[in-house]
C-alpha cells in the first residue's frame, strides 16, 4: 500500500531537518502534488517534486539527503520522459529531484523562479513553491498516474491561462522541440473530456496544426 503525506506540515518539516544538515545555501523549488497540497487543491501526495537550478545545488540536496538515511531509488518506466535522476525514500517521505531540467528540456525559466512563492526559509534553505500555472505547464507533458487528475485539480483552481499559454510557448520554442505542442493539446484535449473549460485550447489546436503543416512540408 502507497504511502501519502495528506498534511503540508509534514514537507515542512522535513525540510527542517534537512536545513540541519545542510552547510549551503540552496533555493528548492516544489514543482508537483506538495505545491497542489500547500494550496488546498489536493488531499495527498506520495511524493515531493522539486527542482534546483545549479549542479552545486543538486548534489548538496543529493547529499544530504543521503546523509539523513535516504535511500535511492532507480526511477522505473513511467519516468522515462522525466529527465528524472534521482528518487530518494525514506519512511513516508519520497523525493523526485530533478536537477535544472524536467521531460529532457523543459526547465525552470526565468519567469517561473519570478511567479514561484517563497513560502519558508530556513537557516540555508529557500523553499519555493512555483505557481500552479507553471506546474500545470510540467504536468501536461508528463504520463505518470496521477498527472492528468492533478491537472485537472489546477484546472478548477481558476489559473492565469495566459501565463499557461505565454510558457508553453516559450518552452516549446526554447527547447527546439516543436512537437511538444502536440503533447501539450493532447492533454489539455483530455481535460477537455473531462469538462473542464480550456480557454487556451484553440490557440494550442492552431499551434500544433501549424506543426503539422510544418511536418507534411519536410516530409515532401
Amino acid at each position: 500500500m502507497e504511502k501519502y503525506i495528506t498534511d503540508f506540515t509534514q514537507i515542512s518539516e522535513a525540510f527542517e531537518k534537512m536545513d540541519q544538515s545542510i552547510s549551503k545555501k540552496i533555493d528548492i523549488y516544489l514543482i508537483g502534488g506538495a505545491v497542489l497540497l500547500y494550496h488546498s487543491a489536493k488531499q495527498g501526495t506520495k511524493d515531493i517534486d522539486l527542482i534546483v537550478n545549479s549542479k552545486e545545488e543538486y548534489e548538496s540536496l543529493i547529499n544530504t539527503l543521503k546523509k539523513n538515511d535516504f535511500t535511492h531509488e532507480k526511477p522505473t518506466r513511467e519516468y522515462h520522459k522525466l529527465n528524472l535522476e534521482n528518487i530518494l525514500i525514506k519512511d513516508n517521505y519520497r523525493f523526485d529531484i530533478f536537477n535544472k531540467i524536467v521531460c529532457n528540456n523543459l526547465f525552470l525559466s526565468e519567469n517561473m523562479i519570478k511567479r514561484a512563492k517563497l513560502i519558508k526559509e530556513y537557516k540555508n534553505i529557500k523553499l519555493f513553491a512555483c505557481s500552479l500555472e507553471d506546474i500545470l505547464v510540467f504536468k501536461s507533458i508528463t504520463d505518470r498516474d496521477g498527472d492528468i487528475d492533478d491537472c485537472q485539480s489546477i484546472a478548477r483552481t481558476n489559473p492565469d491561462w495566459d501565463i499557461v499559454l505565454e510558457e508553453i510557448i516559450y518552452q516549446t520554442k526554447k527547447s527546439g522541440k516543436d512537437v511538444w505542442i502536440t503533447w501539450f493539446e493532447e492533454r489539455l484535449n483530455l481535460l477537455e473530456d473531462r469538462k473542464i473549460a480550456i480557454p487556451i485550447l484553440k490557440n494550442i489546436r492552431k499551434l500544433s496544426l501549424d506543426y503539422y503543416k510544418e511536418l507534411e512540408k519536410k516530409l515532401m
